[in-house]
C-alpha cells in the first residue's frame, strides 16, 4: 500500500572536540561546524578544500588505467590526418560528453571529425551495429566512445573486423569481459588506481580532453568545457564529492559567468515559462545551481533523444552563435512539451493499474507493462509510480517485438543486482544501484514480474519500505539569520554525497497565512510569537492545512533557499515535512 508516513532520521551529532577545532579554526558557529564535520570534513585545511575548491586538486588524467594508451592512438590518428567519430549516447551525460570532447577535437583538428549519436528507438541504447556500419561507411579508422561501451564486447569485435578502433570512456561497471579497444578508460575497471572513481561520463570525456592539452594543445583553455562537465554531474545524478565537486564548482561558475549559447537558450525560456503574469519590476538575475540544471536544462536535452533525436541535444549544445541556439532550442523545447504530456498521461495509467489490483497494491515492488506505452518516458513514469507507491518500480514497453524498460529503486535497495538475479529472463540489462534499463521477450514479462518480486520481497529490508527524510540539525528559527545563510551557501554545490543541509524546528505555527496552492500544495508562514516568521513551500502537502489552521503546534523539517519575487530576495522553506 501506499506509504503515507516518511520516517524522520536525525544525523548523530559530531564529536565535540572536531567541532570546537573547526569552530575555532573557521570563526564560525558550533552547528555549521558540526554540518561539516557531519560530511567527514574534520580539519582546517579540508574545511579550506571544501569552501574554496581549487583546479589544482584535480587529479593527473595519466593516473586513470588506458589514458597513455588513448593519448599515444589519438596523437597517431590526429599525425596521420585519420577520419574520427565521437560516439555517444542520447541521455544529458552522453550528449554533452560528445558535444565537449567534439568541440575540443574541432578546436585542435584541422581534419575530418564527426558525431553520431544512437537513434533511441532504431538502435538502443549504447554502440550500435548500425553506427559502427555508419562509421565504414565514411570511411572513420577510430571511434571515442563516450558514456557507453563498457560492455560493448561483440560491437567492438564488429568494429575491428573492419578497421575501426576504440577508444572507450565510460563510467559504468564493466562486465567479466573488457572489449577490445585501443584503450578503455573507466576508473570502475579493475587495476585502475585512478584516486577517483564517480565521474560522469562527460567527466570521463574531460580527462581525456585534460591529458590531450597536456600533449597536443597546451594553449587550450577547458575552463568553457565545464559547464558541460557540471551539466552532465547534476543530470546523471553522481556524487558531487571529490573531482565532481570541483568539476561542478568551476562549471557553474562559467555556466553564470558566461553560460554557451544553446544552455542560455535553455535557460533563458525555461525562465520565461516560469514567470508571474507580467510584473513591471524586473527580476535579479537568479544564480544557476544544480537544482537549475537539473530542473530547467536536463529536462529539455534529454526530451530531444526521448522524442526525437538525440543528435538535436549536441546541435544545441554545440551551437556558437544566439540565432543557430534558438533555432535548434525552440525545436527541443517543442519536444519537451510533447515530453511533458506523455509523460503525465503515461503516469495516470500506470498508477490506474496498480490501483484497481490489489496484488500490485500489496507487492513488494511495481512491474508494468503496457505495449502502447512511450518509450521516452518510461523512466520518468517509474520515478513518479514511486513517489506514490514507494517500492522498487520497473516500468516496461514494447520496442521492435521485445519489452523493454527502465526501473528505479528506493533509497538503499540495489535494483541492479536485484535484476541480476532474473539475468536469464532477460535479453541485456545494465545500470547503476538506483535506476537500470533491461530488453526481454514480451512472452517473459509474467515470468521476470513474479521472480522480480520474490527477489525484492526477500530482500528489501522494513526500512528500505518508507521513505526517509535524513535530518542534519535541530535549529530554532530565531537562530537563522543571514549570517548562518550567508556560510551556509558556500556548502554548495549540493547533491548526493553533499546534499542540502536539512534541518528541523519544533513547535511552530503558521500566522494565518496558510492556503493551497497548485491544488494540492501548502504555501505558509512558520514560525513562533515574537521571533522572525518565515515563508515557506510544502510541495503535496495540503492535507495538513486544517490543523495548521486549528493553531495545532507542527514539528517541521525543511531546507532554505532564496526565494526571488517582484525584486525582492527573501529566504524561504522548502518543507520536505510535516508533523502536527
Amino acid at each position: 500500500m501506499k506509504n503515507t508516513v516518511k520516517r524522520w532520521a536525525i544525523r548523530p551529532a559530531a564529536d565535540n572536540l572536531v567541532v570546537e577545532t573547526l569552530s575555532a579554526a573557521l570563526d564560525i558557529e558550533p552547528r555549521l561546524a558540526n554540518l561539516l564535520a557531519q560530511r567527514g570534513i574534520t580539519s582546517f585545511e579540508e574545511a579550506k578544500k571544501f569552501f574554496r575548491p581549487s583546479l589544482e586538486d584535480l587529479h593527473d588524467p595519466f593516473l586513470m588505467k588506458g589514458m597513455r594508451e588513448a593519448v599515444d592512438r589519438i596523437k597517431g590518428a590526429l599525425e596521420s590526418g585519420e577520419r574520427i567519430m565521437i560516439y555517444g549516447d542520447y541521455d544529458v551525460d552522453g550528449t554533452t560528453a560528445v558535444a565537449l570532447v567534439y568541440s575540443y577535437f574541432k578546436s585542435i583538428y584541422a581534419g575530418n571529425v564527426d558525431y553520431y549519436i544512437p537513434d533511441r528507438y532504431g538502435e538502443g541504447y549504447g554502440i550500435s551495429f548500425q553506427g559502427i556500419d555508419h562509421a565504414e561507411n565514411s570511411g572513420v579508422s577510430l571511434i571515442i566512445a563516450l558514456d557507453c561501451g563498457i560492455r560493448s564486447v561483440d560491437k567492438v569485435a564488429y568494429a575491428l573486423e573492419r578497421k575501426i578502433d576504440f577508444i572507450i570512456c565510460d563510467h559504468h561497471l564493466p562486465g567479466k569481459e573488457l572489449p577490445q579497444a585501443a584503450a578503455i578508460l573507466d576508473p570502475k575497471q579493475l587495476e585502475c588506481s585512478y584516486p577517483y572513481d564517480e565521474l560522469s561520463g562527460c567527466g570521463i570525456g574531460f580527462k581525456l580532453i585534460q591529458a590531450l592539452t597536456s600533449e597536443v594543445s597546451p594553449e587550450t583553455d577547458l575552463l568553457p568545457f565545464l559547464d558541460l562537465v557540471a551539466t552532465s554531474i547534476a543530470a546523471d545524478i553522481v556524487p558531487i564529492t571529490g573531482e565532481n565537486r570541483i568539476l561542478a564548482y568551476f562549471g557553474l561558475k562559467q555556466l553564470n559567468a558566461s553560460p554557451r549559447q544553446g544552455i542560455k537558450y535553455l535557460l533563458d525560456s525555461g525562465n520565461e515559462s516560469t514567470k508571474g503574469n507580467g510584473s513591471a519590476v524586473e527580476e535579479p538575475a537568479k544564480e544557476i545551481t544544480i537544482e537549475t540544471l537539473v530542473f530547467t536544462v536536463a529536462p529539455r536535452i534529454n526530451a530531444a533523444g526521448r522524442i526525437d533525436h538525440g543528435r538535436k541535444a549536441v546541435e544545441l549544445l554545440i551551437a556558437e552563435d544566439e540565432v543557430t541556439a534558438k533555432d535548434v532550442g525552440s525545436h527541443v523545447n517543442i519536444q519537451n512539451t510533447k515530453r511533458k504530456d506523455l509523460d503525465k498521461l503515461t503516469t495516470e495509467e500506470a498508477l490506474a493499474i496498480v490501483a484497481s489490483n490489489p496484488a500490485y497494491l500489496e507487492a513488494s515492488s511495481t512491474v508494468l507493462f503496457n505495449s502502447g506505452w512511450h518509450k521516452g518516458v518510461v523512466g520518468i513514469v517509474a520515478s513518479r509510480v514511486i513517489e506514490k507507491y514507494y517500492r522498487p518500480t520497473i516500468i516496461l514497453t514494447e520496442s521492435d517485438g521485445m519489452a523493454t524498460g527502465s526501473a528505479r529503486s528506493v533509497n538503499g535497495f540495489d535494483i541492479h543486482e536485484a535484476i541480476g538475479q532474473c539475468a536469464d529472463l532477460l535479453e541485456q540489462f545494465g545500470g547503476h544501484k538506483y535506476a537500470a534499463g533491461m530488453t526481454l521477450k514480451a512472452e517473459n514479462v509474467e515470468l521476470f514480474r513474479q521472480r522480480f518480486e520474490e527477489v525484492v520481497a526477500a530482500s528489501i529490508t522494513d526500512e528500505q519500505r518508507i521513505p526517509v527524510v535524513v535530518i542534519d540539525l535541530e535549529v530554532d528559527p530565531s537562530e537563522i539569520n543571514p549570517k548562518f545563510y550567508r556560510i551556509l551557501k558556500q556548502f554548495a554545490p549540493f547533491g548526493p554525497g553533499n546534499m542540502a543541509p536539512v534541518f528541523i524546528s519544533r513547535n511552530l505555527a503558521d500566522d494565518g497565512y496558510a492556503r493551497i496552492v497548485g491544488g494540492s500544495h501548502l504555501k505558509l508562514r512558520l514560525g513562533k510569537p515574537g521571533q522572525p516568521w518565515f515563508d515557506a513551500i510544502a510541495f503535496g502537502m495540503g492535507e495538513h492545512l486544517l490543523s495548521l489552521s486549528k493553531g495545532i503546534p507542527a514539528d517541521v523539517c525543511y531546507t532554505l533557499e532564496e526565494n526571488h519575487w517582484r525584486g525582492n530576495v527573501t529566504l524561504q522553506w522548502m518543507v520536505k515535512d510535516i508533523r502536527c
